[in-house]
């Protein structure tokens, strides 16, 4: 076995301009007051290795430009659309309109794990909180329904940026087998 070179790496991968015609899974996450700009960077680059839709960056959660979001995301921020929305409820008011299943990633009443999201669900967008505090109530109240990712150790939460990756990539996994067929 043989790591492969930097250049046979690129070989696989798209183009910037290809990457921004590309047609794209139809998952989107949205950031609801997350603080740190190196969360919102490494977020950018799972959005990008995932092909994902978009980002929706909102309330006081940094969004470009900003050199410490541009550096943790590694050039992701030109390929991944994203929209900042200063009030997340007009965000989400807004994704419906535009045919979207709205899924918080929070810990609730319902203990419904991101396997179980079906086909009928997507388009969906992908709700992620604070990294402190979660998502508050009132945004939870106007989402169409939540899913957690399992714990089985002492600690109840993972880091918003890779609780973003385990649901995202899952998410599109779901995707593929649903609408191209595809196990892996």
């Amino acid at each position: 076995m043989r790591r492969l070179t930097h250049s046979e790496i690129l070989k696989e991968r798209l183009s910037v301009e290809q990457a921004k015609v590309a047609e794209r899974h139809p998952v989107s996450l949205l950031l609801h007051n997350v603080r740190s700009l190196y969360n919102v960077g490494s977020i950018f680059r799972s959005c990008d290795s995932a092909l994902c839709k978009e980002l929706i960056l909102c309330g006081f959660t940094p969004h470009p430009p900003r050199k410490e979001i541009e550096k943790t995301a590694l050039g992701a921020v030109e390929t991944v659309p994203w929209r900042f929305f200063k009030d997340t409820k007009e965000a989400i008011e807004v994704l419906k309109t535009e045919g979207n299943k709205i899924l918080a990633l929070e810990l609730t009443e319902r203990k419904r794990y991101y396997t179980t999201i079906r086909k009928d669900e997507f388009p969906l967008v992908i709700v992620l909180g604070n990294e402190l505090v979660g998502i508050d109530q009132e945004i939870i109240d106007l989402c169409d329904d939540a899913i957690e990712i399992p714990m089985f150790g002492v600690k109840h939460s993972l880091n918003v940026a890779v609780a973003a990756g385990i649901v995202l990539f899952e998410t599109v996994k779901l995707y593929r087998k649903y609408f191209k067929n595809e196990i892996w």
